[in-house]
Parts: structure tokens; sequence; C-alpha cells
């Protein structure tokens, strides 16, 4: 793999950027250094990266990876499998992949699965995708249901379900499905607590797909 501190993180390209971004990473890891000593670079990059969207170190407090949650990811992304996302925002946010992102948040028969069950869109679009052939990484930045929803799909053996980015921020339901996905058998990267959102899973995903490209 190629030195960790490549010169695209967060995308930037320019002098300017470059001259930021590279600040930037200087100033996180002074601010984090010892709690992500231990981690694989791979792993450390994610957590600078997340800090760096935030502009908040508590979260190299906050976030946890199973052991295997990065080798499974980037092996899923290799085979260029899809990445589908809870809401568009997410999608937006992911750059630089040459597989597929997908959201079915507005799909229509995501719209008639949510009404028939009395299920958020997000849970149905989890449902729609797994009869639907999905295979891959599913994140979620702002829907705890789907966190839930692809959990039980996995425990059932009804989704093709490689690895989860489970990130939703809020305070009802999203703290108790990342805790609930942190001590499952999915390789999974979560945010301890009610803190998550869109930022944190963009940051993840688009890490993951820069050391992809580094290999």
């Amino acid at each position: 793999m190629k030195d960790n501190n490549h010169d695209t993180f967060m995308g930037a390209s320019t002098k300017q950027g470059l001259d930021i971004a590279n600040k930037s990473r200087e100033i996180i890891r002074n601010l984090i250094g010892e709690e992500i000593k231990d981690l694989k670079p791979a792993e450390k990059d994610i957590v600078e990266r997340i800090v760096h969207s935030t502009a908040d170190p508590e979260y190299a407090k906050l976030v946890y990876m199973s052991p295997d949650f990065v080798e499974v990811a980037i092996k899923s992304m290799k085979n260029n499998e899809t990445i589908l996302t809870d809401i568009n925002m997410v999608k937006s946010g992911i750059t630089r992949y040459d597989g597929n992102v997908e959201c079915y948040i507005k799909n229509e028969d995501v719209k008639r699965i949510a009404k028939e069950n009395q299920i958020t869109r997000a849970a149905a679009a989890i449902r729609y995708a797994a009869e639907n052939d999905f295979e891959g990484i599913i994140v979620s930045g702002n829907a705890p249901t789907a966190v839930w929803e692809a959990m039980d799909l996995y425990n059932n053996g009804e989704i093709n379900l490689k690895a989860i980015v489970g990130v939703p921020v809020g305070f009802v339901g999203a703290a108790d499905s990342k805790e609930a996905l942190r001590k499952s058998n999915i390789p999974n990267i979560i945010t301890k607590g009610p803190k998550g959102g869109t930022p944190i899973a963009v940051a993840c995903v688009n890490s993951l797909i820069q050391t992809l490209k580094e290999v």
C-alpha cells in the first residue's frame, strides 16, 4: 500500500487545497493521535476523515470498527459490488467509486412496501434491495430503521450483505441500533451514542475508496 499521507485527502487536488488539507491532517493527528495509535493505517484514515469532516475530535473516541470491517468492505468494493445508501444525500457524497451507488428511498415500489407493511421507507428500501439481488455494502447515516432491517434480513439469510456502515444520527433508535450492530457478526463500523449523520457516512466510504485505489 502506498503511504497513507496521500495527496487527495478530502478531495484536495490544487496546491492551495493540498496545503489546507495537509495542515488539517497535521492538526487532527496532534489532537487524536493517542486515541488512534493502535489502529491500522486504513482504519486511522477513516477516523481522521471523520474528524476532519465534523471538526469534532470526540469522534476518535466514538468510532468503533469490527476487526474485519475494512478488509471485508475493501474486498466488496474491489469486486465493484453495490453500495446502498439510506438517503440520497449520502449517495451524492460518495465519489470515485467504480461500482454502483444506489438509493431506493424514492422508488415507487419502496413506497408501496413501506405503506403495506407500515414501516419506514428507509427500511422498505433495504427490503426492496434484498428482493432484487442486492450484493454489497449498506450505508446508513440517518435511518436506524435501515440498520435494523438490514440486520434482520441478514440474520434470516435473506440478503447478500457484506458489511454495514451504521452511523445514523438521532435520539430515537440510533444508539440502540448501532449498539446491536456492534454486537452482531456483521462486519461493521458505528459511532457510539446519538452522534452520526451524512458527513460521517460519506467520510467513511470515501476513505475506503481511497484505500482501495492505493492498493
